[in-house]
């Protein structure tokens, strides 16, 4: 059998989409808009010793396979596409045999993946126990310091890395990101002369969007980039009497009494089991009736398994854990001390961003290869628009909660029903 042959058997129906190999053959119709190309015989052996997303993924970063019909910097129509045709069948030993023949053992000996690939989860233990200091300042690395220059190629002036809340549906991505902080400024009931926590706080848009209107904010990252990128802006915005943002691990902040703390895409990073420590750290740093606002990514329910599948584990998120929003409201309402006042689910503002950040990486595609290289480039262009894809089929949402901590001897002087404006 050549490489169409096979492909076509293990996929046990008619394609919809074009298959095309470095051996000559293909399958499906010649006029598909979307299709596939396997270039090299590394990228077989990819496949083959990886089935499924990672196999997919790393033959598709190291540019031994191709999508055909999309730009590598938004690949987002062809994963669509390819999403309806790749549900593989099982065959019969007999058919796996003769597959096996066909391809020739040298493709079933496990070879090394590409650089951009962090260190399967059980390997990971010389950077330390999950979730412990240095492993989290190792996972936040190796995502968040790839480059400032490139990070602001993709996500533009903004320089915000989570959701944005877009206004109406024909709004900018960085109206959309104002209107992001304008509403939790907003929801967090901040006024001149308060004191604001941001833990996880990036490139610090929150900070000096809080400093900007005379709110003391404080923002710690894991991310020594970030933190010096935040810093100089803040200076350059003569922002220094009221911002500041640290390289620091959040559980490091000693300052207390703040009026109100935003975690704004963090909690994706601190470990479902670690829920009750994080959040009744929130609780502490606040004074009585200071409100908290938790934004992140969540799950459609509370059943699924935390761990992140292994192409977000290994290429985006190492050791990230998603649960759904229930299991957040309730770890709040657990520790004590703190009441849920309000939440939102905001899933498809997080397409909508992907999609503007996957935007900026094609008109910005040439810049961003020469800063961190084609192969990271496209890794990026899949990850966006795979996780946009998850955004739209409701595999993922976005959940913003409100708390506010309550005073052993006074209710919380809050007024009775939402008072930001939407």
């Amino acid at each position: 059998m050549n490489l169409a042959e096979i492909f076509q058997t293990l996929l046990g129906k008619e394609l919809q989409i074009r298959f095309t190999a470095y051996d000559g053959s293909s399958a499906g119709p010649a006029d598909a808009e979307f299709g596939l190309n396997l270039k090299t015989p590394r990228g077989t052996t990819y496949l083959v010793t990886a089935p499924g997303d990672l196999g997919l993924t790393r033959a598709y970063v190291s540019g031994d396979l191709e999508l055909v019909g999309g730009h590598p910097g938004d690949p987002y129509g062809a994963l669509q596409a390819l999403a309806g045709d790749l549900q593989f069948t099982k065959p019969s030993p007999l058919v796996l045999a003769g597959v096996a023949k066909s391809l020739g053992l040298e493709h079933f000996k496990p070879i090394s993946p590409p650089p951009q690939e962090a260190l399967p989860r059980w390997r990971r233990f010389a950077e330390g126990l999950r979730h412990s200091r240095g492993r989290d300042a190792e996972a936040i690395g190796y995502h968040y310091d790839v480059s400032n220059d490139f990070y602001e190629l993709v996500l533009g002036p903004a320089m915000t890395y989570t959701c944005a809340i877009y206004p109406d549906r024909n709004a900018t991505a960085e109206q959309a990101q104002e209107n992001k902080y304008r509403l939790i400024f907003e929801k967090l009931a901040l006024k001149p002369g308060d004191r604001l926590l941001d833990i996880g706080c990036g490139w610090g848009g929150m900070v000096r969007y809080a400093a900007r209107r005379g709110v003391h904010a404080l923002g710690v990252t894991l991310s020594k980039e970030q933190a010096e990128w935040a810093q100089e802006a803040i200076a350059d915005e003569g922002l220094g009497e009221f911002g500041e943002v640290r390289h620091s691990d959040y559980r490091d902040v000693v300052e207390g009494d703040f009026d109100a703390v935003s975690s704004i895409g963090l909690t994706e990073h601190i470990g479902i089991a670690n829920y009750p420590s994080y959040f009744g750290f929130m609780r502490d740093k606040l004074r009585p009736g200071g409100l908290l606002l938790n934004h992140c990514i969540t799950r459609p329910d509370n059943q699924s398994r935390g761990k992140a599948g292994p192409f977000i584990d290994r290429y985006v998120f190492p050791d990230g854990e998603l649960t759904g929003v229930g299991t957040i409201i309730s770890k709040i309402q657990d520790v004590g001390g703190l009441e849920v006042l309000h939440e939102e689910n905001l899933r498809e503002h997080y397409a909508m961003t992907l999609r503007d950040w996957n935007a900026n990486l094609v008109e910005n595609w040439d810049a961003a290869v020469a800063e961190v290289g084609e192969n990271t480039a496209r890794q990026w262009g899949l990850y966006m628009a795979g996780c946009r894809i998850g955004f739209d089929l409701d595999i993922v949402e976005l959940h913003h909660v409100l708390a506010v901590k309550h005073d052993k001897d006074s209710q919380p002087n809050t007024p009775l029903r939402p008072w930001w404006n939407p």
